[in-house]
């Protein structure tokens, strides 16, 4: 087996078929361009139709090939400036280290984080480290693989409090055309998901979540459709009867234009149905 997901990507692609080709109540831009020089710049924008607040944000990032380095800067609309540098495959072969920092001039307040990754066949495993004067705070999660067979553990312990404060355990199993995920968080949330691609043209996606102490479950059904080349539509409903549809069009290389609506089932004609335009742009 190759090298397996990161515990974070374990049900990806059925999350990928629930989230992606959708903005609802949004209006958003994105632009990606690359320097002659090699440095890679990303814009975002976007804003909220209900609450009229625009959000954005500016990354910029240069990969140093030769020794393994990738230098990322981010700005944000909220004045938050971040500041990322990273090694992978240098001291040995599959570890990566990243040194992570924010800093808000408005408010003055610093964070930094530290994190390691390994990957290798049959295993993926990281620890992330939260630098704190109070206490850092370790994140830990570990992935196995083995004939398609998939066993992940996440846990979180605050060292300020000496409390594990998140322990999350997920199984799985993935094929080429299929995959199915199930996790229980903390001990009381329970979750699981179903991917199949049906054909070259059409993939589906079931999730399922129950709260320890509740008596509902929650769960939704989701497909994505290739209509042509450069078209698909999407569409998902839950059992909140909230129903979304997505349509993706490239309109030539590099510009693509993403329209969604969502319609809340049970309220048709009360209102409070949303829409979402993007337009995503790359150069």
């Amino acid at each position: 087996m190759a090298v397996p997901p990161a515990y974070t990507d374990l049900g990806k692609s059925a999350n990928d078929i629930f989230n992606k080709g959708y903005g609802f109540g949004l209006v958003k831009l994105d632009v990606k361009t690359k320097s002659a020089s090699g440095v890679e710049f990303k814009v975002s924008g976007s804003s909220n139709v209900d609450t009229s607040k625009v959000t954005g944000a500016l990354e910029t990032k240069y990969k140093w090939s030769e020794y393994g380095l990738t230098f990322t800067e981010k700005w944000t609309t909220e004045n938050t400036l971040g500041t990322e540098i990273c090694v992978e495959d240098q001291i040995t072969k599959g570890l990566k280290l990243t040194f992570d920092t924010t800093f808000s001039p408005n408010t003055g307040k610093k964070s930094g984080k530290v994190k390691t990754a390994y990957k290798r066949e049959y295993l993926n495993a990281g620890v992330d480290v939260d630098l704190d004067f109070a206490g850092p705070t370790i994140h830990a999660a570990a992935v196995a693989g083995y004939e398609g067979w998939l066993a992940g553990y996440q846990m979180t312990f605050d060292t300020a409090k000496s409390k594990m404060t998140k322990s999350n355990f997920a199984v799985g199993y993935k094929t080429g055309d299929f995959q199915l995920h199930t996790s229980v968080n903390d001990g009381s949330e329970f979750g699981g998901s179903i991917y199949q691609k049906v054909n070259d043209k059409l993939e589906t996606a079931v999730n399922l979540a129950w709260t320890a102490g509740s008596n509902g479950t929650r769960f939704g059904i989701s497909a994505k459709y290739q209509l042509d080349s450069s078209a698909s539509i999407s569409a998902k409903v839950n059992n909140a009867s909230l129903a979304g549809i997505g349509y993706t069009q490239t309109l030539r290389p590099g510009m693509k234009l993403v329209l969604s609506a969502l319609v809340d089932g049970k309220n048709i004609n009360a209102g409070g149905h949303k829409l979402g335009l993007g337009l995503e742009l790359e150069a």
